[in-house]
């Protein structure tokens, strides 16, 4: 289950990692054509306005074509062999399902209570995909479809077909099952999914009058769950997905962004919906006191190297809002630090929202300053001044909450670590060569950083022979193991550079950072070498 669970949120990461400039793009371009902050520069005739509306459309690509995205995406991570072929398997297939879906409603749209003559958008329920008015399922049916394609190619893909069929074997084999597969589904969909639409309505009801603590349990869970992947359940259906507004709130808050520039009216009152957004929040205020509290705990002799480690992931969580690097120094030393860590996350938003602070908030500081602080400014100054006076107060909580728990509880962090103890962070990659000398993959030669990176790790994962498959999201590599007993302690895994590693039987991950891609393909083509031998 966990090897399933892994590879899917790895899946989940491929598109999403498209998002974050996307949206820096639009927000900017946003920026550009508000007449309050640019004046007369923002006027719909001249060039600036019309140059950066060019700009602003190609930014929009991302988000207005989410589930062609996702259908594409999930199978560069959950396809086995041939991925290329499996995305394009997976793009055809779900424009055929949309197709399928479009003529049912076409015909029988009354007997599944929707109106094709509406407008897509709206309460209609309807959506435009490729050029197809289908039944808007969003993200959830394009992942639908694209994993049972996958599953299918996974299954079918190098079938034998008798010779004079072997024109149909492959891709073509892959698509003839899935399409026979799409029409019941195509039918089922339609038949469920507006009464899911309605579901979600009410839902969104639901959230919203929750109030302070639905939003505070909403960001305690998208943060204590990190460890297992399973955090993005929580948040996908919010962010990108059609659980409390149509199309996300992502999309949906950049939309209105001018709107909202524009009125007196609080936040809010405007989008109360914002508030389950603000769990960037931590990756800014929380991230920053505790990497406080690890350098004011570590020992004196040891804290120039403890910030050394700390400020370039303190940066990267605040400014890009990847907090892997710092969440996960303490997470595997002390998980009650972690949960912890959540729990005031989870009490730092519902704060905010208390306090009428709400937002498109889930990333650092530059999609904050983007989104949120500069375009709207002018008339919500105090809102993000309110915002600032809460946060750092949390910046306190959190230093001396970690700071007193750690002394208390006598924790390793970073500097603090028994002298004769595994202190991991200290070894070089050089030390660690040097004991591994013998290892399965000793003739490889590395020719850059990730490379030689990506062997120690294969080395510390029990070399190629022991490796089932190889995923990875937006900072781990996550790998299934054939036998877990030869994947190697935690400090050797940190001595290639990793920043910690998560066990759970033969499901691993191991925490890069933001060059797992690259890791990920020189690992692959150690073990393509290795088998080749």
């Amino acid at each position: 289950m966990m090897k399933a669970v892994q590879r899917f949120g790895g899946a989940m990461y491929v598109p999403v990692m498209l998002f974050s400039f996307a949206g820096i793009v639009v927000g900017l371009t946003i920026l550009l054509q508000n007449p309050q902050i640019m004046g007369n520069l923002a006027d719909p005739d001249g060039l600036l306005y019309k140059f950066s509306y060019i700009i602003q459309e190609g930014g929009w690509t991302v988000f207005r074509q989410m589930p062609i995205l996702f259908a594409i995406g999930i199978p560069i991570a959950l396809a086995k062999t041939a991925q290329a072929r499996a995305c394009m398997e997976s793009l055809v297939v779900y424009l055929t399902f949309n197709y399928f879906v479009s003529a049912i409603l076409t015909l029988w749209g009354n007997k599944f209570r929707v109106d094709m003559n509406a407008d897509i958008g709206g309460v209609s329920g309807l959506t435009e995909i490729a050029g197809i008015k289908t039944l808007d399922t969003s993200i959830i049916g394009s992942i639908l479809v694209s994993c049972i394609v996958v599953y299918i190619h996974n299954r079918y893909f190098d079938k034998k077909l008798p010779d004079f069929l072997g024109i149909f074997q492959g891709s073509t084999y892959v698509f003839f099952i899935s399409f026979f597969v799409m029409l019941p589904l195509a039918f089922i969909v339609t038949f469920i999914w507006p009464i899911i639409q309605g579901g979600i309505a009410s839902l969104q009801g639901i959230l919203v009058s929750s109030g302070v603590f639905g939003v505070g349990l909403y960001t305690f869970l998208e943060r204590a769950l990190i460890p297992t992947g399973l955090h993005h359940f929580v948040y996908t259906p919010f962010i990108y997905g059609p659980a409390i507004v149509n199309g996300g709130i992502n999309t949906y808050w950049i939309e209105h962004l001018n709107q909202y520039a524009s009125s007196a009216l609080s936040l809010k009152e405007l989008f109360p919906q914002g508030g389950f957004a603000l769990h960037g929040n931590s990756k800014i205020f929380g991230v920053l006191g505790i990497a406080l509290a690890i350098y004011a705990t570590a020992k004196p002799e040891k804290k120039k190297v403890v910030a050394g480690l700390l400020i370039p992931a303190t940066l990267t969580a605040v400014v890009a809002g990847i907090t892997e690097p710092i969440e996960f120094t303490f997470l595997f030393i002390s998980p009650v630090l972690f949960i912890v860590h959540a729990f005031l996350a989870g009490i730092m938003a519902a704060t905010m929202y208390a306090f009428g602070i709400v937002g498109n908030m889930g990333g650092g500081m530059i999609e904050m300053a983007t989104q949120n602080w500069i375009p709207l400014f002018h008339n919500h100054w105090m809102t993000y001044v309110t915002q600032w006076m809460i946060g750092l107060s949390f910046t306190a909580i959190y230093f001396f909450m970690f700071r007193y728990l750690i002394v208390k509880l006598n924790v390793a962090t970073p500097g603090r670590e028994k002298e004769n103890g595994t202190d991991a962070k200290l070894y070089t990659k050089k030390d660690y060569k040097a004991q591994k000398q013998h290892g399965s993959n000793k003739d490889a030669a590395p020719t850059d950083a990730y490379s030689n990176q990506a062997l120690l790790v294969l080395e510390a994962l029990g070399g190629a022979d022991n490796i089932a498959d190889v995923t990875n999201c937006a900072t781990r590599l996550r790998v299934s193991v054939i036998d877990e007993t030869k994947v190697q302690a935690d400090a050797t895994f940190r001595a290639s550079g990793a920043h910690g590693i998560v066990r759970k039987g033969t499901a691993i991950q191991v925490i890069i950072g933001l060059s797992v891609p690259q890791v990920r393909e020189r690992v692959e083509r150690f073990i393509t070498k290795a088998n080749a031998q």
